[in-house]
């Protein structure tokens, strides 16, 4: 069953990989780990197949012959028979088993075969259970109430679960209530893990993570997320109208607050184009929007919800230069008077944060405003550089 699994996944992964497969001319290299997993499939199924073949022959061979015996038996009691009536009684039942006996074997052979399927469901069902055993994060029994927006990470140190490599080692920094701070560096740096410890994706390592002096540990579940807002990397659109996408942030929101969100998030112009305005379906079976044209559309989320606390993830990730603009001017209606944590890099977009983080290796390495970390000439000015290079070099591109 678990050769099956790894063919499969591997037959997946290999039908969605064919276009690059295609472009970069690697067809039989690509189709190797096709090939491998569909080899030791053949070699369990194969085996588990003539392991079973003489004791399955002889079994069917015993439930299928067992007619045969109806024979004799019927000679034997014909011989003591007398009279027509009995002796039709005889051969009438004669023929019903004779009749009903293969009937028997059949279903014997589909019980037998029903195991086959209940291996696979236990199996199933074993996955499942190993979800179901994750444990939710502790709640706590007192919970207290945060009387501001200011964030703080106070020595904090993260290990993924079940890894002693450590994704952040012994962070301090503050954000105070209304600033913003920028997160900058490499990727695999510890930026996106220090971002899911304020609502509590994860639980920190040793150290604390607090929102005006109190360890989100110990604020209330539903408390803790009104406080927040997060702006994914990946943005996730259900397949429902955008009203409900967006109205997710705030279920009990207007259709006419809806509309203020999307004009705030600069969405207009998207939701005028399509074909049942903010009813219509996105997904699959509905309209497709482009990764820029998806960020907005979370951004209209995240105003709508109107928290005090916004974080935003590489939220200008998979933009083009116009919805980069678009998704700029979103971002002055969304942070205006909020604690906001900021993830980028692009580092055109964080130019005005009141303190820049530069992360590298799960440590913070720079501190400081724009001009300071320029002034310093150390990593940050080195990002920069190479940033206003890569841009100046497309420039010239474009002009030849």
């Amino acid at each position: 069953m678990t050769a099956l699994e790894t063919m499969n996944k591997e037959a997946v992964e290999y039908i969605r990989g064919i276009p690059v497969v295609k472009v970069f001319q690697q067809t039989v290299y690509s189709f190797k780990n096709f090939h491998a997993a569909i080899e030791e499939y053949e070699k369990y199924a194969s085996g588990y197949a003539l392991k079973c073949r003489i004791p399955l022959t002889g079994f069917n061979v015993a439930l299928n012959s067992t007619f045969i015996l109806l024979i004799p038996v019927a000679c034997m009691i014909l011989a003591g028979v007398t009279g027509q009536a009995a002796y039709q009684d005889v051969l009438l039942d004669f023929l019903f088993y004779s009749l009903f006996t293969p009937i028997c074997t059949t279903m014997m052979n589909r019980v037998m075969f029903a195991s086959e399927q209940l291996m696979a469901a236990k199996s199933a069902v074993t996955r499942i259970e190993e979800v179901l055993k994750e444990q939710p994060l502790a709640e706590t029994v007192n919970p207290q109430q945060p009387k501001d927006t200011s964030v703080s990470f106070e020595n904090v140190s993260f290990c993924y679960p079940g890894t002693e490599e450590k994704a952040l080692d012994h962070i301090t920094f503050e954000i105070p209530a209304g600033k913003t701070v920028a997160l900058v560096g490499a990727s695999g740096s510890g930026k996106s893990i220090a971002a899911k410890l304020i609502p509590r994706f994860y639980d920190v390592t040793d150290g604390s993570v607090l929102v005006e002096g109190v360890d989100v540990r110990n604020i209330d579940k539903q408390t803790l997320m009104n406080q927040i807002a997060f702006v994914f990397q990946n943005t996730k659109l259900f397949k429902d109208t955008l009203l409900e996408n967006i109205r997710a942030a705030r279920p009990k929101a207007t259709r006419e607050e809806v509309l203020q969100a999307t004009v705030s998030a600069q969405c207009q112009e998207i939701i005028d184009r399509l074909p049942n305005r903010l009813d219509t379906i996105v997904g699959n079976g509905g309209t497709y929007l482009s990764g820029g044209e998806n960020q907005r559309i979370a951004l209209a989320r995240a105003i709508l919800k109107d928290a005090p606390i916004i974080i935003l993830d590489e939220a200008t990730a998979f933009a083009d230069a116009e919805n980069e603009h678009q998704i700029q001017l979103a971002f002055e209606k969304l942070t205006k008077g909020k604690t906001v944590l900021m993830i980028a890099h692009r580092l055109s977009t964080i130019q005005n944060a009141d303190l820049i983080l530069v992360f590298d290796e799960g440590k913070i390495i720079e501190r400081g405003t724009h001009d300071d970390l320029l002034a310093a000439n150390g990593k940050y000015a080195s990002m920069w550089n190479d940033y206003q290079t890569s841009i100046h070099w497309k420039v010239e591109k474009e002009v030849k």
